[in-house]
């Protein structure tokens, strides 16, 4: 493999000329031919008997060459790009332009990583919003705790209300019509969830156990399913069953009950505790965020546009398996949310933008300040991952290589640089509130 030649298009994209001798690209139209010859036919020959020379001369010199050359080029573009010192951020396109029993020429024109400068990320000044614990807060975690722990108790002489779960038949039919998927079958329907079309359960609300009675609603414009869209609709139903949450008492056996604790007040400690870490914790990540959204203000660089685009596939792709293994896919999403794939994609348009930048700016603050992690440091890492996933540091070294690591180590080292040179100011949640201009009086 040679360079022949690089240079940068109008639409600034690398293309590299690269050349594959007579040598390599020889022994590669053996291997083609060896692993095909089984299954051409040579007259005088026996099936898989033929000599190379026959073959090229009864189907072609280049019979074999487009095998060749796919099975060579990655290698060698790999090795012009490590050569050249270039960083692809999308997948190059490769044309052939020369090919003969001497080897081949291919051009491969790709993306790389910009060019970044930047400059004054030392010394940021923000604020951080410091947030105390409330006693409605502790209060709303506690009757969150307390309606979790209630159990259903049967309603014998009243009628439906807010609140209960009712257990009903019902079957719906558009213009005299039952239509799909709107039957069901002792369904426990909780009152005022609004997991029903709006309006269906306010009419169930006032109906006794055993009564039969019409629910009339109107589908949403956004509707999942097409067909029902803005469509009225009649639901013949049954009330069969009415419960009603009895909620335990807000003592210390509830505390004994829920808890590690033998009474309220140390429930109630440990509720404001773990409330004040998740404020605290909350409040750590806008600091990053600010200080992250500060650098990039001063952050130098055309970034191309395939770098969000990728970063956008990946936020999609993470998206769907997540939908999997709650065992929904994307295209059922997308109905139920009334959307198509191109304004999903856009939605993590900002999201991509702000972390292609973030991890920029983070990777030329590790070049200028020279950050690396210790030895040390990245067997603690590779230890945690091992721990995350239950497989053996060994195997996870084997799957994750080591620069890869090394960089996500020294970003995390860049973004304490950054943290630790700041000037960060405290400002209570309440003031922090306040419209800009406003003063105590």
């Amino acid at each position: 493999m040679a360079v022949v030649s690089m240079k940068t298009n109008e639409d600034k994209r690398v293309v590299l000329e690269i050349s594959v001798g007579a040598e390599e690209f020889q022994k590669a139209v053996d291997a083609a031919y060896r692993k095909n010859i089984k299954r051409m036919n040579v007259p005088g020959f026996r099936r898989g008997h033929a000599p190379r020379k026959m073959v090229e001369k009864l189907y072609g010199e280049g019979v074999f060459y487009e095998e060749a050359i796919n099975n060579t080029y990655p290698a060698a573009y790999e090795a012009a790009v490590e050569e050249k010192g270039i960083e692809p951020v999308d997948r190059a396109e490769i044309a052939v332009e020369k090919v003969d029993a001497d080897g081949y020429t291919f051009t491969a024109t790709v993306t790389v990583k910009p060019e970044v400068s930047l400059e004054g990320y030392k010394g940021l000044e923000i604020t951080k919003t410091v947030r105390s614990v409330t006693d409605e807060e502790v209060q709303r975690e506690l009757e969150r705790q307390q309606r979790q722990n209630a159990r259903l108790v049967t309603v014998e002489d009243r009628a439906a209300a807010k609140g209960d779960t009712a257990t009903i038949d019902f079957e719906g039919f558009v213009d005299g019509k039952a239509f799909e998927g709107g039957k069901g079958e002792k369904y426990p329907l909780e009152l005022g969830s609004g997991s029903f079309i709006p309006g269906f359960e306010d009419q169930v609300i006032g109906h006794k156990p055993g009564e039969e009675f019409d629910v009339n609603v109107t589908f949403p414009e956004n509707y999942h399913a097409e067909a029902l869209k803005g469509k009225e609709a009649v639901f013949k139903c049954k009330l069969h069953e009415l419960k009603y949450r009895e909620l335990p008492a807000l003592d210390d056996e509830f505390a004994k009950d829920v808890s590690e604790f033998d009474t309220l007040e140390e429930l109630k400690a440990d509720i404001r505790k773990k409330v004040q870490e998740r404020h605290d914790s909350q409040s750590e990540t806008e600091v990053e965020n600010k200080l992250m959204e500060a650098v990039c203000q001063k952050l130098q660089a055309e970034i191309p546009q395939c770098m969000y685009d990728s970063r956008i596939d990946e936020m999609v792709q993470e998206f769907e398996y997540r939908l999997r293994s709650q065992g929904m896919d994307l295209k059922t999403y997308l109905q139920y949310a009334g959307t198509d794939m191109d304004a999903f994609r856009s939605s993590f348009a900002p999201q991509a933008k702000s972390q292609v930048q973030t991890r920029l700016a983070l990777e030329k603050i590790v070049e200028l300040e020279q950050i690396t992690p210790t030895q040390e440091e990245l067997d603690e890492e590779y230890g945690k991952i091992a721990k995350q996933y239950g497989m053996e540091a060994d195997k996870v070294k084997e799957i994750l290589p080591a620069k890869e690591i090394t960089m996500n180590l020294s970003m995390g080292k860049a973004l304490d640089l950054v943290r630790d040179s700041a000037v960060i100011t405290e400002v209570p949640e309440e003031l922090a509130k306040e419209p800009s201009g406003a003063q105590a009086e």
